[in-house]
């Protein structure tokens, strides 16, 4: 499974150990490329092009809090992105919400949690039902 990756300078750090401990997917690195000051809405956006263009099936996503990579993300129709700080609510996103753009905030979590909350995400599935007719709902105001 290709899975699009990237980060500003916050989670750069997070991002290469996500990508090392990961070894098994195959990241499509969007940036950032160091800890140099950047602006999210670079990588956020390239995530976009990828996903829309369908040449990976999900995505993850750092920032300091994660809420202007959801925000950029979430402007788009049929992406879901949301920002998780724990394993529950990535799960719970993915389960309940089909999060396809998994958000981190890199200024609150740590680097063990990082990897709990991509393994919980990676390892949900979508339920469906329900939470279908909401995501029909959102989809039919776009």
């Amino acid at each position: 499974m290709k899975i699009a990756i990237g980060t500003d300078h916050r989670g750069f750090v997070y991002k290469e150990y996500i990508k090392k401990y990961y070894a098994q997917h195959e990241w499509i690195d969007v940036g950032a490329h160091s800890e140099e000051r950047t602006d999210y809405p670079l990588y956020a956006m390239q995530v976009v092009h990828l996903m829309c263009t369908k040449n990976v099936a999900c995505a993850v996503l750092l920032c300091g809090t994660g809420s202007g990579m959801a925000i950029a993300v979430n402007r788009h129709s049929l992406l879901y992105a949301a920002v998780a700080w724990n394993s529950d609510v990535a799960r719970r996103v993915k389960e309940e919400d089909n999060c396809n753009v998994l958000v981190i905030p890199a200024d609150c979590v740590s680097q063990q949690e990082v990897l709990l909350i991509i393994d919980a995400w990676l390892q949900a599935e979508f339920k469906g039902g329900r939470y279908a007719q909401r995501l029909a709902m959102i989809d039919t105001v776009r």
